[in-house]
């Protein structure tokens, strides 16, 4: 009893202390960002004071009877709750750590500039989108810089070439497999007899090496597109590795299915797959 007294008394002690402004918010801050619930302490908000959290959480001010509140009286901001969770971590961290193939970087840049945060949008601003607008960013596959893919799958920036070229590589394989009746089993696992690869020659060089055969088509300029280059491996998901390692990630896929009878006098039949996989 003595003990929790104490604890009291030392809390009303701090609340007290001329200009500290600890009597407008609590250290530890409950917080509704668009439905969703945060916990956060209120240190962490005023971290970067020049931001609308730091002036808004700001102890210079009384200003917590000024907030909005949801029905169970936390401060509620009309924000992407979803997003929230990286702001937080910025100002927490200063940095982020976005999943791959993180979809929402440009909602996310939108909040970061909402929250005044000019740190944050920097980082979450492709090389290639500063000074161009983001509408420009798809228009051409001829600009320098970088990918403006996700931070965790793009190597750093001190790897890249200054004379690097984004655009789009397309990865095609035929595959088949033998199958009989239903109840029967698979007589042939698929096999990948060649994978192909599209686009850009200089492109298609600067992520493939030595394991791109160029025999069907040796004499394309680096500047010109083809079609008939294949690898010298079959193992597709290799392919997708050395894809991430430059910075690529796969914006769409389209499959087609043929199956015709192996002889007329069996009722094994045929199937021929032929499948493509896009990546910018």
């Amino acid at each position: 009893m003595t003990e929790t007294m104490a604890l009291s008394g030392s809390c009303r002690t701090n609340a007290k202390e001329p200009g500290s402004g600890q009597n407008s918010f609590p250290d530890v801050v409950e917080l509704n960002v668009g439905g969703q619930v945060y916990y956060t302490r209120h240190s962490t908000l005023v971290s970067n004071p020049t931001s609308l959290l730091g002036r808004i959480f700001s102890s210079k001010k009384d200003a917590a009877h000024d907030l909005a509140r949801d029905p169970k009286g936390r401060y509620f901001i009309d924000r992407d709750g979803f997003l929230f969770r990286y702001v937080l971590d910025y100002l927490r961290d200063r940095q982020v750590v976005l999943p791959d193939h993180f979809p929402e970087k440009g909602r996310l840049r939108k909040e970061a500039e909402y929250f005044l945060l000019p740190d944050l949008v920097k980082i979450l601003t492709p090389e290639d989108l500063k000074p161009c607008s983001p509408d420009d960013y798809f228009h051409s596959d001829n600009e320098d810089g970088s990918q403006g893919s996700d931070q965790r799958v793009c190597p750093p920036s001190s790897l890249v070439p200054a004379d690097r070229k984004s655009g789009f590589i397309t990865v095609g394989y035929r595959g088949s497999c033998t199958r009989g009746r239903e109840n029967q089993t698979d007589a042939r696992f698929r096999r990948v007899p060649r994978i192909m690869i599209c686009g850009r020659v200089a492109l298609a060089k600067e992520v493939f090496g030595e394991t791109l055969n160029e025999s069907r088509d040796p004499d394309r300029t680096p500047d010109r597109y083809t079609s008939r280059f294949y690898l010298k491996f079959k193992h597709l998901e290799r392919s997708f590795d050395m894809l991430s390692e430059c910075g690529f990630q796969m914006v769409a896929c389209n499959s087609s299915v043929t199956a015709s009878y192996v002889s007329q006098h069996t009722e094994d039949k045929l199937w021929a797959s032929y499948t493509e996989y896009v990546f910018y």
